[in-house]
């Protein structure tokens, strides 16, 4: 897979130098975006929004608003369910009793969207790929109400810990922690219902949570990441129950990985997408690349648009199953 380049220009010169990102960056977002598109990007990444996920797992949504309130918060609830944007703090909202006991997630709007998407039920067996620090896992518990069975898999030993305490932080009774390689995940033999794969990534769009991606994400970092997301991607589809949901999201802003991963699942196996409800269409074509049409039902998220990280967002369907028997 090769990643795409584009010649510099004054205008993508300058915007980098303004915002202290490394050109190649911003010279891909320029002819990607187009000019004006790219600089209220970069713009907007300086300037998004804190925002929190309640956990009705341990409290209602009114109880919660009310009780920040009361302490000097000022929340605005947003267009996605159990998220609140943080408009004033008095002190750090990830310091307060009610943040301590549980009560809520500091969690981005964008990454409420995937548990959302998945729409775990109560009886559903459902498998978060890379759960930790474990937002989206205990998304998903509370989704099923606490009930069924969710499998938070993490590979890397030193993330175990937040993950596992952020299950006990939140109340969740109904996960068990995995360590291992996702992309292994599939020679065990389970079979889900749903899965979550919020892949690894670049993180092109978390800038705002971590400047230095400006400049210390490549070429390299993006070729590593998307032979990755292809490995864990195929475990998951083939973890899958026939008819199963997968949920695909990243924090980046990168075609290659994300359109150009679901495209290249597309053509490899039997899945369809479904709508996305949150977020603009994908692209269907970037540069002299031209991608199927069906990536339209997938969804993009960016800072200057959405006031939340740049995020994308994937709803797979994996076919029925020809050989399975089918009542009359």
């Amino acid at each position: 897979m090769r990643v795409l380049d584009f010649p510099s220009t004054d205008f993508s010169k300058r915007l980098a130098k303004k915002y202290g990102y490394d050109e190649f960056i911003i010279r891909r977002w320029v002819n990607i975006f187009g000019e004006e598109e790219a600089a209220k990007l970069v713009e907007g990444m300086e300037k998004v929004p804190k925002y929190i996920r309640v956990n009705t797992i341990k409290i209602s949504e009114d109880e919660l608003v009310e009780r920040l309130e009361e302490r000097g918060f000022v929340l605005n609830k947003t267009e996605v369910p159990f998220c609140y944007e943080v408009v004033e703090e008095p002190y750090s909202i990830g310091a307060t009793p009610e943040f301590l006991m549980g009560y809520y997630y500091v969690m981005d709007k964008s990454s409420c969207i995937p548990p959302i998407e998945l729409n775990p039920k109560e009886s559903d067996l459902v498998v978060d790929m890379a759960a930790s620090p474990g937002g989206k896992a205990t998304m998903i518990s509370m989704l099923m109400k606490n009930k069924g069975v969710l499998i938070a898999i993490e590979g890397n030993e030193e993330r175990i810990p937040p993950l596992i305490d952020n299950i006990h932080r939140m109340g969740v009774m109904n996960a068990i922690v995995l360590r291992m390689n996702s992309a292994k995940f599939h020679n065990l033999g389970i079979k889900a219902d749903k899965i979550l794969l919020d892949a690894p990534c670049t993180g092109e769009g978390i800038i705002h949570k971590d400047p230095t991606r400006k400049w210390s994400r490549g070429v390299k970092d993006i070729l590593f990441c998307t032979s990755l997301q292809k490995q864990m991607l195929e475990a998951g589809i083939k973890s899958l129950k026939p008819g199963g949901v997968l949920i695909y999201s990243t924090c980046s802003l990168t075609p290659e990985e994300n359109e150009f991963v679901i495209d290249w699942a597309l053509k490899n196996f039997e899945i369809r997408l479904e709508e996305v409800k949150f977020g603009e269409e994908a692209l269907t074509k970037i540069g002299d690349v031209k991608l199927s049409s069906e990536l339209r039902k997938a969804k993009r998220l960016y800072p200057h648009k959405h006031r939340c990280s740049g995020f994308f967002v994937a709803k797979i369907v994996k076919g029925e199953d020809p050989n399975q028997e089918t009542s009359s």
